[in-house]
């Protein structure tokens, strides 16, 4: 059970205040009949819930795909630079979204924003080993030996070891990178450790995760349920994990969980 204004302002539309004003006004309606108070306990699964007549569907997560531009951090907030957060509406700016992982503020390409914690930490986790693939244009093109010692797992000069990525080449100066993992500017540091530093690099997946191409920079959109259940399957959520979580959790990757 949860309380109804806290259901309400975790839409993202309204403040509690706002909708302590709304029932007061009588423009909240549970199950065809007028909310007598803001803070009254209701099923969110089962409850018919109604602002001016308008159908409300709760989901306590969010998952968003966002075309990250250039020139724009991957934070929740920041007092000097635009954020990826000020790219989305109020409404989902109030959500509680934040980044899973990060990329260089010139990178371009796909970012998850979510408020599902679980899901981000696993993905991130250096134990769920998420792929992470990268299209960059480079200065000079990586040979062969490149690729193996790439393959082999790199120590980069200052002393950070890399866990094995793979290197493919796509044409003169262009490649595509596989990384296991998201250490500081990882890509860059191991490009440039072959003598071909980066002149541009984008995200194109994340685990089964790719970027939806009709996306332009700075747009983004919802994930669907199965996109959802894909990247909980990814990551090893099992039933022991649904039943710690709410039946929300429960409801994503239930289909998933299913499957043999």
């Amino acid at each position: 059970m949860e309380r109804l204004d806290k259901l309400l302002a975790a839409t993202g539309r309204w403040s509690r205040r706002e909708v302590k004003d709304l029932v007061r006004q009588g423009r909240v309606e549970l199950d065809g009949q007028p909310a007598a108070a803001a803070d009254v306990k209701i099923d969110p699964a089962a409850a018919d819930i109604r602002v001016d007549g308008e159908a409300l569907s709760y989901s306590r997560f969010t998952y968003l795909m966002l075309h990250k531009p250039a020139g724009v951090l991957s934070a929740a907030r920041d007092r000097r630079q635009k954020t990826v957060l000020d790219l989305l509406p109020p409404e989902l700016r109030r959500r509680g979204l934040s980044p899973v992982g990060r990329l260089d503020k010139d990178t371009e390409g796909l970012l998850l924003l979510t408020n599902d914690g679980a899901l981000a930490h696993r993905l991130l986790s250096p134990k769920s080993h998420v792929d992470k693939v990268y299209y960059a244009r480079t200065r000079g093109t990586p040979t062969a030996a490149d690729a193996a010692r790439l393959a082999a797992g790199l120590t980069l000069p200052d002393g950070l070891a890399c866990l094995p990525a793979h290197l493919r080449v796509t044409g003169d100066g262009e490649v595509l990178l596989t990384l296991q993992e998201g250490k500081f500017h990882q890509a860059k540091r191991m490009l440039a450790a072959c003598g071909t530093p980066v002149t541009y690099l984008k995200r194109l997946s994340m685990g089964p995760l790719s970027l939806d191409e009709t996306l332009r920079p700075g747009e983004f959109r919802h994930l669907t349920q199965e996109e959802i259940a894909i990247l909980g399957q990814c990551v090893g959520f099992t039933e022991t994990d649904c039943q710690k979580n709410d039946n929300n959790f429960c409801e994503k990757y239930k289909k998933t969980l299913a499957k043999p």
